[in-house]
């Protein structure tokens, strides 16, 4: 929401917002282009009739007194998809959804359009290395490219995200069951990516990974107006401790790694095709790409060490991101951390979803906080029940994060990787600082 407040006020538009909070890097960021509140809180006294439109939050409440108001004034109401379709429906839109991999498919997309100096709209996720906001909005551009999150809309529009946006050129990168608390069944999440695909506009693309099963289903039932286009991993090989795209044009080194993040390359290298970048101009431009904000980040390294920090929370996310760790420094020891955070991951009924996602760490420490549990209003899980569910002999389980702390700081890190994967922030620690500390 921050960064859709900025690029509207570098777009020239006079904008005002409230929160009942504000936390880094919004509050900095807002700051910084005279767009923070003076005060935190609700005015429905600051909503006026003379406002062009209101963009709702997902996290306000339908009993939001500035929502009420508006609402009472017959202000228009967006939500935040609704507004980015709103800004763009006279371009060519790209919409990156599914399960894992969206926000670094969108990022790929977005740094390789940049290296080719094309003009282009943006929402993605994450920061990306080179540029300033995670929005864009501008009169310029006849491309836009959103991450399409499968998550509701806002608290008076319970349809997906993605269902907004009737992109032009659609991307599922895979489908692996999350946000039970909105789809309760793996069957109804699926069909929400079903039905992604039939709000594609006409004759639009389909880009898919073509080993997901239900992908295929999805695909094999497409209008007969849209093309539906396959991709899996790009060709590669490891040497020298990098991963190499083998092309027709010779050997490109990466600066990433890992099968999925090949099965990325391969996503973005499709949709920039569709957008008229050359196969070789993507080659060199993708060999440059160091990756998504706290998307395999290196935190800090030594000549036999590396903490890296990572988004991985879901169970999908988690196996692959592990795994693509141990495969890239097979000579090294993995130890792998991750913070149960999210509803689904929190949620008992969810936990047996999370067998084996770790098996390929030598070592392997779950945390989750019991408070956190009970601000979600969740019934009680136990260690035991968290250990279980992981499976393996390998898996410790803490519910204090000074004694997780203490825990990797007692390791001794030589020819030894740690991996740190959350989408919370283990209670505040300072990642970056501690990586600093340990090796």
């Amino acid at each position: 929401m921050h960064n859709l407040a900025i690029a509207l006020h570098l777009k020239g538009h006079e904008v005002t917002g409230s929160d009942d909070e504000i936390f880094d890097p919004a509050s900095s960021n807002l700051a910084r282009h005279g767009l923070l509140p003076e005060k935190l809180g609700w005015f429905p006294e600051q909503i006026v009739k003379s406002l062009d439109c209101i963009v709702l939050g997902m996290h306000a409440r339908e009993d939001n007194p500035e929502l009420i108001r508006a609402k009472e004034l017959g202000i228009r109401i967006f939500s935040y998809p609704e507004f980015l379709y709103e800004e763009t429906q006279n371009k060519t839109r790209v919409v990156i959804g599914g399960s894992h991999g969206k926000t670094t498919v969108t990022s790929m997309i977005l740094f390789v359009l940049k290296k080719m100096q094309m003009d282009f709209d943006y929402m993605v996720g994450a920061q990306i290395e080179g540029f300033d906001t995670m929005v864009r909005l501008s009169e310029t551009s006849r491309i836009a490219v959103f991450e399409g999150d499968e998550y509701l809309t806002s608290p008076i529009d319970l349809r997906p995200k993605f269902h907004v946006y009737r992109p032009h050129i659609a991307v599922v990168t895979g489908i692996a069951w999350d946000h039970i608390n909105v789809f309760p069944t793996f069957e109804i999440y699926v069909e929400q990516f079903a039905i992604f695909a039939k709000m594609v506009e006409r004759d639009g693309k389909f880009i898919y990974f073509e080993e997901d099963p239900n992908l295929q289903v999805i695909a094999e039932n497409l209008r007969e107006d849209l093309t539906a286009i396959p991709y899996n991993a790009h060709p590669s090989h490891i040497a020298q401790g990098k991963t190499w795209l083998e092309t027709k044009y010779g050997d490109f080194p990466l600066r990433i790694f890992g099968k999925h993040n090949l099965q990325n390359i391969q996503c973005a290298h499709m949709v920039c095709r569709q957008l008229g970048v050359s196969d070789k101009d993507f080659y060199t431009s993708i060999s440059e790409f160091k990756g998504a904000a706290k998307r395999l980040q290196t935190l800090n390294e030594t000549d036999d060490a590396i903490i890296y920090q990572d988004f991985a929370h879901s169970p999908s996310k988690l196996k692959a991101t592990v795994s693509a760790v141990k495969e890239q420094y097979p000579d090294r020891k993995l130890t792998a951390c991750m913070e149960l955070h999210t509803f689904s991951s929190l949620t008992a009924d969810f936990l047996p979803e999370y067998k084996d996602s770790m098996k390929d760490a030598d070592q392997a420490f779950v945390y989750y906080n019991p408070k956190t549990i009970e601000h979600k209003k969740l019934h009680a899980i136990t260690p035991e029940q968290v250990a279980e569910a992981f499976g393996g002999t390998n898996v410790e389980v803490f519910t204090d994060s000074a004694l997780l702390i203490a825990k990797l700081k007692s390791v001794t890190y030589r020819k030894h990787n740690l991996l740190m994967m959350s989408s919370g922030n283990f209670d505040g620690e300072n990642l970056k600082a501690f990586a600093m500390d340990i090796i």
